[in-house]
Formats: structure tokens, C-alpha cells, sequence
């Protein structure tokens, strides 16, 4: 989204401030696309990486696993881009990381990012594990990457302004209760000893601001399908973001883009797979919020095997496939039944 602000506004010193603004590291590792996957040429499919991690004040940094797990693939074309989620409960193989002492093991999927940040590996180090962890289950090497905190996340939102989320079934946090008609982490209401009542998310479209709208992108208790509801929504936030910017302006001012990407450079680190940011920016121009196509995994619902964990269902494996190919529209087209069906 900020990418294609900078291409609609241009100018080096746009680019600049991005750039400087966006803490950068090595994500990837070893999942990095080879050079004859295209290495650091953009000319065809870009796939990224995003993570979105959770970091209170008083935990361990990395002591930590990411919630949100995100597969962005823009075709060849770099007229469209889709969302797929990876559910965070997926049972894979983590193969051993020498940069924090990790010998292997099967666990949940998202245990990748914490195995790696260990003994000095750093939030650099989890993404690379769970990057290759993943380019081992589906075969999709990556262009870049991201991890977006979501307590940075936040100052994103309030930059817009408001998103417009259409909340598709009720559902009370499990996080966050009002006090005095303000919004607090259930903790730290506790502490206040005055009423708390809980913070409710209602069905309807409805403008949110930067608090309600995490608060409700992170839920998944008392939905129905749990974690992959919640996925949905997470996607749902995104071209949310995506759209305001846009719709509302922020791309095409630099005054309001210039505080949306101070606000972004808290948020997130950044590693575009050794291609200089500027190429990126260009080459993603053309994408904006109504390009963005969220899908499903695994149909949307829980898929177990024989001993009840979490794994890809045939169709979904197929998806990947369609991703590490580059034929994902057409594979959309021919099964439609992997769309998000939330607004």
C-alpha cells in the first residue's frame, strides 16, 4: 500500500524517506528466490512473506510466535495481487537453523519463528526458519518479506484515520474491555478496579478506528471457524487499509503519506530480497486495494488428519502449487470455491 503511494506520488525524495523510514533485514535466508528463479529480478511473479507478531511492553521480544502468517503473490502481470494465509496451527517439519543452535523438529508452523529467534537469532532469524519451512511444505521461494508488529500496526491505522470493516458475525474480545468508556488490554483494566465491560465487535459495516479494528483482526475465540475466521479477517484489515489509503487520499499527499510512512516505519521490518526498494516501488505501482483478492485455505475450516492435526487439504496444496507456477488467476477462475467470502 505505502509502495504504491510513493509510485503515485514520485520523487527521489519520497523514495528516500521510505526508505530510511523502514528498518531492513535479512528475512529470508536460504528461501530467497535462486537466480534461476529470477533472483533479484522483478520482471515476473513477486512472492512475499508478511508476519504479523504480537509484542506486548513486558514480554520477552522473542519470546514470541506470529498470529499472522501471510503468502502475498502478485503475477507476472503486476496488475492484481492475492492473500493467502498459512494457518498458524499447520503441523510441519522445522528443519535444523545453525544461527540459534536448532537441531529440527515437527511442531506447529508458526513454533518456526520462535525456534529461530533463539540464542541470538533475532526476529531475522525466525523469519528466515520459517521462511524456509514453508519454501520446504509448498515450494515457494520469496522476493522479500515482512513482519509487521501489531502494536506499531496500530499507528498505521490511526494515520488513516478509520477503516471500514464489515464484521460478519458477533463476537466479544477476548482481549480488551471498556472502562470509563475507554478501551484498555483486559490486564491492565483489572488493575483500574473500576467496571470493565467487555468490548463487543457487532455484525454491519461499520468505520473503525485503529484500536477496534486490530482488536477484531486478532479474535478467534467464538467464532466460528476459529483461527481461519480470524485469517479471513486479517486479510480483511489489510485491503482495508489499502483501500482508505487510496480512496481516501493518502497516496496522492505527501503531507498524509509522509506520516502514514513514519508510522509504517515503527511497524514493520522489511527485506526485499537484495532489490533495491525503489524497484519494488515501481514495479508495484499498479497494484491498489481493489486488486487485492483474499483467499481461503483448506476451504476456510479446520482440515486435520487421522491423528487430528492441522495440515493442507489437496486443494489447498494444489493452490500453492498454482502460486510456485504462476498460473494462481486460472486456478482461482477454475475453482472459486478457495475466495474469501468476507467484504
Amino acid at each position: 500500500m505505502m509502495l504504491s503511494g510513493v509510485a503515485i506520488v514520485g520523487g527521489n525524495a519520497l523514495i528516500s524517506s521510505a526508505t530510511n523510514n523502514i528498518s531492513q533485514d535479512n528475512l529470508l535466508g536460504t528461501a530467497g528466490k535462486s537466480e534461476a528463479e529470477g533472483g533479484k529480478n522483478l520482471e515476473g511473479p513477486i512472492d512475499m512473506l508478511l508476519l504479523g507478531v504480537d509484542v506486548r511492553a513486558d514480554w520477552d521480544k522473542n519470546d514470541t510466535r506470529p498470529d499472522t502468517i501471510i503468502i502475498l503473490h502478485i503475477p507476472a502481470s503486476h496488475d492484481q495481487a492475492f492473500l493467502i494465509s498459512v494457518p498458524r496451527d499447520t503441523e510441519a517439519r522445522i528443519p535444523a537453523f545453525s544461527k540459534s543452535k536448532f537441531a529440527g523438529t515437527t511442531d506447529k508452523i508458526n513454533s518456526a519463528f520462535f525456534f529461530g529467534a533463539q540464542n541470538g537469532g533475532g526476529w531475522g532469524g525466525g523469519t528466515q526458519l520459517l521462511a524456509q519451512t514453508i519454501k520446504n511444505m509448498t515450494g515457494i521461494s520469496f522476493d522479500g518479506a515482512a513482519i509487521i508488529d501489531f502494536s506499531g500496526f496500530k499507528s498505521v491505522i490511526d494515520a488513516l484515520g478509520t477503516v471500514r470493516i464489515c464484521v460478519d458475525q458477533r463476537v466479544e474480545s477476548h482481549h480488551m474491555s471498556m472502562v470509563d468508556g475507554k478501551p484498555m488490554w483486559n490486564a491492565d483494566a483489572k488493575k483500574t478496579g473500576k467496571k470493565m465491560t467487555p468490548v463487543v465487535h457487532k455484525p454491519g459495516c461499520q468505520e473503525m478506528p485503529g484500536w477496534a479494528a486490530l482488536d477484531y483482526s486478532r479474535q478467534r475465540y467464538g467464532l466460528r471457524n476459529g483461527d481461519y475466521d480470524r485469517q479471513q479477517h486479517q486479510q480483511q484489515l489489510i485491503k482495508a487499509m489499502a483501500k482508505k489509503a487510496i480512496d481516501g487520499g493518502a497516496m496522492t499527499n505527501p503531507t498524509k503519506l509522509n506520516a502514514l510512512m513514519k508510522a509504517a516505519g515503527k511497524a514493520f521490518t522489511l527485506d526485499t530480497g537484495g532489490a533495491p526498494i525503489a524497484d519494488f516501488i515501481f514495479t508495484m505501482k499498479g497494484v491498489t486495494g481493489n486488486d487485492l483478492t483474499m483467499l481461503r485455505t483448506n476451504g476456510g475450516t479446520f482440515s486435520t488428519d487421522g491423528a487430528g492435526r492441522e495440515v493442507f487439504n489437496p486443494l489447498t496444496k494444489q493452490m500453492f502449487a498454482a502460486v510456485k507456477n504462476d498460473t494462481l488467476a486460472q486456478f482461482v477462475t477454475a475453482n472459486p470455491a478457495v475466495l474469501s467470502t468476507k467484504k
